[in-house]
């Protein structure tokens, strides 16, 4: 037996290679592997949604005809509010605008000779609530009440059923409540003692009743309010008393408006 192992020739060696490699192309053109494979197309992604813009804040002004009657200071105080950049608001109601020298947002619930009392006894709130549906509600009654004698706990029970109402209505409702302009009427000498004991026990009423979602906030329109410069009748204001009453508000709605947390889109 020949034990010689025969080695091929280098040219015939080569050629076996080249062969071999030509193969091992073809079988990759025919067989392609998974990973060379075209990419699926992406799923389609939707298009994010526009943020919706946020509602205007609606803001009622409830009270006698102090508010209604031309009331004239809602329309200062609408004027200073677009004045400082508070523009996205709605003063609400179903009372319309009196004229004041200026076009102005003048809606509201201001009804000449109304009491609190009156309000709850007819049940009047309830609708008032439904046609305005505000988030903010600025009350100033209780100055008809006291000029008819009344006293003030049962002004105060009429305030506690109102602000029952509004929450009714909205559980999140925002009340700024009045401590009432000081009053000397003709013929009515003890109306100055019952608006000083209203006013004085209207702070500890709103502690009771406040909570976390529906604020009571108290707004001093007493201090600082003259019957005998800032009134045409002791009761009225004329138009010192309602600059005046502009001024206070816009503390108050303002720094209300700026404690409000921002809306969400």
């Amino acid at each position: 037996m020949d034990r010689h192992v025969r080695f091929p020739r280098p040219a015939v060696a080569a050629a076996a290679l080249l062969a071999l490699v030509g193969a091992l192309l073809l079988t990759l053109v025919a067989s392609p592997a998974r990973a060379a494979e075209a990419p699926a197309e992406p799923a389609a992604v939707e298009p994010a949604a526009e943020p919706q813009a946020a509602e205007p804040t609606r803001i009622m002004a409830l009270g006698d005809s102090i508010t209604g009657s031309p009331g004239c200071w809602r329309a200062l105080l609408w004027q200073d509010m677009q004045a400082a950049g508070y523009t996205d608001v709605d003063f609400v109601g179903s009372r319309t605008p009196d004229g004041c020298g200026f076009p102005y947002d003048g809606e509201h619930e201001g009804h000449g000779g109304i009491l609190a009392t009156g309000i709850v006894r007819d049940n009047l709130l309830p609708g008032w609530m439904a046609n305005a549906n505000p988030d903010v509600v600025m009350m100033t009654l209780g100055t008809n009440d006291v000029w008819s004698g009344l006293p003030t706990a049962t002004i105060l029970d009429a305030y506690t059923t109102m602000i029952g109402q509004m929450r009714a209505h909205n559980p999140d409702v925002q009340v700024l409540v009045a401590q009432i302009l000081p009053m000397t009427p003709s013929g009515c000498g003890d109306c100055w003692n019952r608006v000083v004991e209203l006013n004085a026990a209207i702070p500890g009423w709103a502690a009771g009743l406040t909570t976390a979602e529906s604020p009571l906030t108290v707004v001093d329109l007493w201090t600082g309010f003259d019957t005998a410069t800032d009134t045409s009748d002791g009761v009225h204001p004329n138009d010192a008393g309602i600059r005046k009453m502009a001024d206070t508000w816009f503390s108050a709605l303002t720094g209300l408006l700026d404690a409000l947390p921002e809306a969400s889109a």
